[in-house]
């Protein structure tokens, strides 16, 4: 018997799953397919969890409706309540395996997961597929990056680089090896199981979020991100994505794909391959191009992790800025939606109620926290990493630190006026008062 452990990350589905077909393909005559919770003590440097109820509860759904989709298939999910560091080099040991195929995060922390199992001495493949591009097709070296997203889109449309099509979904996977009872124990899976079960938060189906996650409609299965898509295609809604965007509140004025995405349960090839059947379909219009405007942005931000790595996370980012000083009772009134300015507020307090939150007033309460309140920028990345349902580490460390001004934007930060963004964008109060800040 030959086993080869496939450990599921940020990529929680079976569509479009190019490293779980590395394991499939592999050689392999048996397939454990293998998830770590986080510890739910877990703490960041700043003393909160790492990861709050919300998205504990947005991942629990997604791993749900995955191992839902896995039993079907005859190899059921094994969730375990221990770091990989722990539980996949004994699971390895009990089935004897040697290697671990995962997706590959350019970020340190899940690096340094890879290399903890590495210096256990498993061999892990971890390939890359998170991203909409390969960077293999760019038409630059990976640290001769663009220093600017505009100078990247527009090489990239010239040079015509587009997508490999979405894979399909497996329709049968390797039988699972038996584990010995004893490991696992050891390993939690039945703590972890039994995590996965507990109801979501009574938050999660507040009627005023914009990303309702206790809904069926908004559940974290992959099932739920494949029927959102075609719903959101369906009734023509990316023909008037670039002019409801910056909405601040409600379900259609931006697609929503961001929370499966960040699990993994959707895939960005797939949400490219039906917006271009769509606009053959339906046509194009600055609407569809903006979705893949978006989508190239999150690429950027992938390809800046794997140039600079570790970089992003110091203190200074990439800049030569000293340090910032920590308001931290400015930050804690920050958290709390209590700093004083409404709409910052209003914005805070939708996020510790529902983990989610606009891209508008993300921008919003970022710059507020850095150049009103003279707070550690690093505090603020933390603290949505523990709160949003959409989390996504490239993504959010990319843009604290464009507001903070200490990526590759020449430009420098980006302060938003809190008065002139009410003007804009809440000038008749029904956002403040639906979070009663007026």
């Amino acid at each position: 018997m030959n086993t080869v452990l496939f450990w599921f990350r940020n990529d929680l589905r079976l569509h479009d799953q190019p490293a779980l077909h590395a394991a499939l393909t592999s050689g392999a005559t048996h397939l454990l397919s293998v998830v770590c919770l986080p510890a739910a003590d877990e703490t960041t440097p700043w003393g909160f969890a790492r990861v709050g109820p919300h998205r504990r509860a947005f991942t629990a759904a997604a791993l749900r409706g995955l191992q839902a989709q896995m039993s079907a298939l005859g190899n059921p999910l094994l969730i375990c309540q221990a770091p990989p560091a722990t539980a996949l080099p004994q699971l390895a040991q009990a089935v004897g395996a040697t290697t671990v195929v995962c997706e590959d995060i350019a970020a340190p922390y899940e690096q340094a997961e890879v290399a903890a199992l590495r210096a256990a001495g498993l061999q892990v493949r971890a390939v890359w597929q998170s991203s909409l591009l390969p960077p293999a097709r760019m038409p630059w070296p990976v640290d001769q990056l663009p220093g600017v997203f505009t100078a990247f889109r527009q090489k990239v449309e010239l040079a015509g680089i587009t997508p490999a099509a979405p894979l399909p979904t497996p329709t049968r996977l390797l039988p699972p090896p038996d584990v010995p009872a004893q490991v696992l124990q050891a390993v939690g899976a039945g703590q972890g199981a039994a995590t996965t079960q507990l109801p979501a938060p009574q938050e999660s189906c507040d009627t005023r979020s914009s990303f309702p996650y206790g809904s069926p409609a908004c559940d974290g299965s992959e099932a739920a991100a494949l029927a959102h898509l075609a719903q959101y295609l369906a009734r023509k809604l990316p023909h008037s994505y670039k002019a409801t965007r910056n909405g601040l509140t409600g379900f259609d004025y931006s697609s929503k794909f961001s929370p499966w995405l960040a699990t993994g349960a959707l895939s960005s090839r797939q949400i490219y391959a039906d917006l271009k059947t769509f606009e053959r379909d339906h046509g194009a219009n600055d609407g569809t191009y903006w979705l893949w405007f978006e989508l190239l942005w999150r690429d950027y931000f992938r390809l800046l992790h794997l140039q600079y790595g570790a970089a992003l996370y110091r203190a200074r980012g990439l800049s030569a800025l000293p340090p910032d000083m920590h308001n931290a009772q400015g930050f804690e009134r920050w958290c709390q939606g209590r700093t004083g300015e409404p709409l910052v507020d209003a914005a805070m307090r939708e996020l510790a109620a529902t983990g989610y939150l606009s891209n508008r007033l993300r921008q919003v309460v970022a710059s507020y926290l850095i150049y009103d309140l003279h707070s550690d920028w690093r505090a603020g990345a933390a603290w949505f990493e523990s709160q949003l349902v959409d989390y996504d580490v490239y993504s959010n460390q990319a843009n604290w630190l464009y507001i903070a001004g200490r990526g590759t934007d020449p430009r420098g930060g980006r302060r938003f006026n809190p008065v002139k963004q009410t003007q804009d964008h809440d000038a008749d109060g029904s956002y403040r008062r639906m979070w009663g800040t007026i």
